[in-house]
C-alpha cells in the first residue's frame, strides 16, 4: 500500500512549529554552541553562531556582551585582529569596569586582549593592562571577603592571582622596553614586580620577571637569587604539572640564566626542553652556546692556573700580575665550580675508568 500524502495542514503546522522553536532559542544558547564549536576547532561555525546570538540580543544585554566578547576571541583565532579589536571595544562599552559576570563576557579578559592587540603599544597597552588588573583585583577581593572557600573556589582564586601577577609583569616589561625612556620607568618596574611577587609568591614567572628587572639594573647577585627561587618552584615537578612554566617561558629563563653566568643551570633547563620538543632551533642554539661558554671558562681557568704555576716556579717579580691572575682564577672558579683533579677522574695508570651498570670497573685506553 502506497504511503499517504501529508495534508497541507500538517505541513503548515510543522513549518510554524519550527519557526516558533527557533525564535524561542535564547541568544546565550547560541553563544554556548559557538564556544563549543570554537573549542572543537571549527571557528567558521563558531563565528556564524556567535553572529546569530548578537543579532538576536538586545543592546547592552548579557547575551550581547557574551556574543561580542566571543566574536572578539573568534576573530583572534582566525587572524582578523582589527575585527577582534572592534568587537572587544563594543564589549567594553557595555562592561566598562569588568564587573559583570565572566559567564556573560564580563570580567578582565577583553581588557587584556585589547592590551595585546593595541597597535600603539606603550601607554595604550598599559592603560588596558591596568584596567584588566583592576578587574582581576576586584574579583579576588570578592573571594577574600568570603569567610570560607570551597576547594574549587580556592583553585579559582589561585588562578586569578596568577593572572593578576602576569598582568603586572606584562606592564613592567613594557616599562623595560617601549617606555624605558620615561623618567619613572625604573620606579614603576620596581613597584610592579614587587607587587607581583606579593600577589603570587608561588608563581615562577613573577620571580623570573624580577630577575629580568634586576639584570637591567645590573644587580646580578639579586638576579641570580630570583632565578634560583623561580626554578625551585617547579624544577622537581613533572612536565604536566600546572606549576611548570610553559615552553617559551623556560626558553626565556635559559637566556636569563646565561646572562648572569649560570650556564650549568641553563643547560639543565635546556636539556629538559629538548626532551619535550627536540625540534626547537632556539633551544639547540642556546644549548650549544652555553656549552661553548662553559668550555671557554674552562680554558681560561687552565691558562690562569698555568700562569700561576710558572709565576711561583720562576719567582716572577711582577706581583701585580700574580695578584690579577689569582683574582681571575677565583672569579672563574666561582662561575665554573670546582673542577675534579686528574687523580679523581683517571685510574691509577692514567687511563679513564668507566663503571658498568653492574658496578664493575672497566678501563678504556686513553
Amino acid at each position: 500500500m502506497a504511503p499517504t500524502r501529508p495534508s497541507k495542514k500538517a505541513k503548515k503546522g510543522d513549518k510554524n512549529a519550527a519557526s516558533v522553536d527557533d525564535s524561542k532559542v535564547s541568544p546565550l544558547l547560541y553563544v554556548k554552541a559557538a564556544e563549543t564549536q570554537l573549542q572543537a576547532g571549527n571557528p567558521s561555525d563558531a563565528l556564524e553562531l556567535a553572529q546569530k546570538a548578537l543579532s538576536q540580543s538586545q543592546t547592552g544585554s548579557d547575551s550581547a556582551l557574551a556574543a561580542l566578547s566571543l566574536l572578539g576571541q573568534i576573530n583572534i583565532e582566525i587572524g582578523e585582529f582589527e575585527a577582534a579589536r572592534a568587537f572587544f571595544l563594543k564589549a567594553v562599552a557595555i562592561d566598562q569596569d569588568g564587573s559583570r559576570s565572566d559567564e556573560t563576557g564580563g570580567g578582565p579578559e577583553k581588557f587584556l586582549c585589547l592590551a595585546q592587540l593595541s597597535e600603539e603599544g606603550g601607554q595604550d597597552s598599559v592603560k588596558w593592562f591596568e584596567k584588566g588588573a583592576a578587574a582581576l583585583k576586584a574579583q579576588i577581593q570578592k573571594y577574600d571577603d568570603l569567610k570560607k572557600l570551597t576547594d574549587e573556589q580556592e583553585l579559582m582564586v589561585d588562578e586569578l592571582r596568577q593572572k593578576h601577577a602576569m598582568t603586572l609583569c606584562a606592564v613592567s616589561e613594557i616599562y623595560m622596553t617601549d617606555l624605558s625612556w620615561e623618567a619613572d620607568a625604573e620606579a614603576r618596574c620596581e613597584a610592579l614586580v614587587t607587587e607581583a611577587t606579593m600577589v603570587a609568591p608561588d608563581f615562577a614567572e613573577t620571580w623570573q620577571t624580577l630577575a629580568s628587572v634586576r639584570i637591567s639594573q645590573e644587580r646580578f647577585d639579586d638576579a641570580k637569587a630570583a632565578l634560583i627561587r623561580s626554578m625551585d618552584l617547579w624544577k622537581d615537578l613533572p612536565t604536566g604539572d600546572p606549576s611548570v612554566p610553559d615552553f617559551p617561558s623556560r626558553v626565556a629563563l635559559a637566556r636569563l640564566l646565561m646572562e648572569v653566568g649560570m650556564e650549568q643551570e641553563a643547560i639543565e633547563v635546556l636539556e629538559r626542553l629538548v626532551g619535550e620538543d627536540d625540534h626547537s632551533v632556539e633551544v639547540w642554539y642556546l644549548g650549544g652556546w652555553g656549552l661553548y661558554v662553559m668550555g671557554e671558562k674552562q680554558k681560561q681557568q687552565d691558562s690562569t692556573e698555568g700562569c700561576l704555576n710558572l709565576f711561583k716556579q720562576q719567582e716572577y717579580e711582577d706581583e701585580r700580575l700574580g695578584d690579577h691572575a689569582n683574582e681571575l682564577l677565583t672569579a672563574v672558579s666561582k662561575d665554573l665550580g670546582d673542577v675534579p683533579s686528574d687523580d679523581e677522574d683517571d685510574g691509577a695508570d692514567g687511563d679513564e675508568v668507566w663503571e658498568d651498570e653492574d658496578g664493575s670497573d672497566e678501563e678504556m685506553d686513553g
